[in-house]
């Protein structure tokens, strides 16, 4: 066989996906689509880069140097100045490096403490604090802890849906919904305590599905799960905000960490049980059946066999979920007074005052909080290359 007709079997051989985002060697690419796709990535390039380098030289200028622009080029058409940087970080009196030293400090300890030795006292926090130190600091909690529950939850998920095949009834799924709204309307009309409803509803469920099984004879299968799951990121967030906040309201959970990481974690699911079941599916089932005949359980399978082969897959979805937990605003805004404030809760801040738009500050603060999503993109980059692609690969 020839080399051109080697070429061509090979092309003609890739996937669809592969074919749309796997680009064939430069090398053997014609020179009008080398100017074209050159065009088109300095094109793409500009509207990614330009607008964080707008952010960071903004983050430099004053009151005159941003009213008066645009300027784009420092020391040529103005001089950068540290005056939004010191607004942050110096005029509060609480950004002093010992008084971030001492919550860093007491912060790792609490976390020591409450995950090793519950029995140890926590120390207090201090009651006052540095803003920007706050936001970030709470930022960087929910972020980690919400795309860490939603990841290994979610993974499983994925996995399951991938290898077991369900066939749960469908009736037995509407007798759920129906008690589930009846605990929700009796917990937040009625007034009556949350675990009385949910005790009370679940003793119901039992009931009635052993009561009623013979009637129920339509089931699901793994495609309709798998779409009922991917279809709750189509419900817009701005539906279902009011209802999340009345229903933490009756448990006490406002305004803490661990509402803003449940509900992080819950919304972004979808999209990790979405992305992981294509890695998961494309895996050759001959290794896990190969395991079983070794003796292997299907957890034991799960952990040293199928997520080391999918580490790719998994290092984009992890980055992907944490960006968007990391950037998250609308649940953030309504869920989080005071205690749990985050970074773009904070920028946002800066557009609410009554002398206007501070946007050196504003840009000073985006600074701080798209740093660490760019230093973790980068230390990602191998993995997220590979994992875009792992599950469009058949074979």
């Amino acid at each position: 066989m020839s080399e051109a007709s080697s070429y061509k079997f090979r092309k003609t051989d890739r996937t669809i996906m592969q074919r749309l985002f796997e680009a064939p060697a430069v090398g053997k690419m014609s020179p009008v689509a080398k100017i074209v796709a050159y065009t088109l990535l300095a094109v793409w390039s500009l509207f990614v880069l330009f607008p964080i380098y707008w952010v960071v030289i903004t983050s430099f200028k004053d009151a005159a140097a941003v009213n008066q622009g645009p300027f784009y080029i420092p020391f040529v058409d103005f001089q950068p100045t540290l005056n939004a940087w010191r607004t942050q970080f110096t005029e509060d009196p609480f950004c002093t490096v010992g008084a971030i030293g001492r919550q860093l400090w007491l912060l790792v300890y609490n976390s020591f403490v409450f995950v090793v030795s519950p029995v140890v006292s926590l120390n207090p926090m201090e009651p006052q604090i540095c803003k920007i130190y706050l936001a970030f600091t709470n930022s960087v909690v929910i972020s980690i802890f919400s795309t860490a529950l939603c990841v290994f939850v979610g993974s499983m998920a994925a996995y399951a849906l991938a290898r077991i095949q369900y066939a749960p009834r469908f009736g037995n799924i509407l007798i759920f919904v129906l008690l589930l709204v009846v605990v929700i309307f009796a917990t937040t009309f009625a007034g009556a305590p949350w675990w009385a409803s949910a005790s009370v509803a679940l003793a119901f469920f039992f009931f009635l599905v052993r009561a009623l099984r013979g009637y129920f004879k339509m089931s699901l299968k793994n495609g309709d799960i798998l779409f009922w799951i991917i279809s709750q990121r189509i419900l817009p967030p701005i539906v279902v905000v009011i209802p999340i906040y009345v229903m933490f309201q009756a448990v006490g959970l406002l305004d803490t960490h661990l509402a803003l990481i449940l509900l992080y974690a819950v919304a972004n699911m979808p999209i990790v049980v979405w992305l992981m079941h294509d890695f998961f599916a494309n895996l050759p089932i001959e290794l896990e059946e190969s395991a079983q005949l070794d003796g292997a359980t299907r957890p034991r399978i799960f952990w040293e066999i199928v997520l080391p082969l999918t580490r790719p897959g998994l290092a984009a979805t992890t980055l992907l979920i944490l960006v968007l937990s990391w950037n998250e605003y609308l649940f953030a805004v309504f869920l989080a007074t005071v205690k749990v404030q985050t970074m773009p809760i904070m920028v946002a801040a800066k557009n609410a005052g009554e002398k206007g738009v501070f946007w050196w500050e504003m840009c000073a603060i985006i600074v701080v909080m798209i740093i660490p999503v760019i230093v973790m993109a980068i230390l990602l980059t191998r993995f997220i290359s590979k994992g875009v692609l792992l599950g469009a690969v058949k074979g």
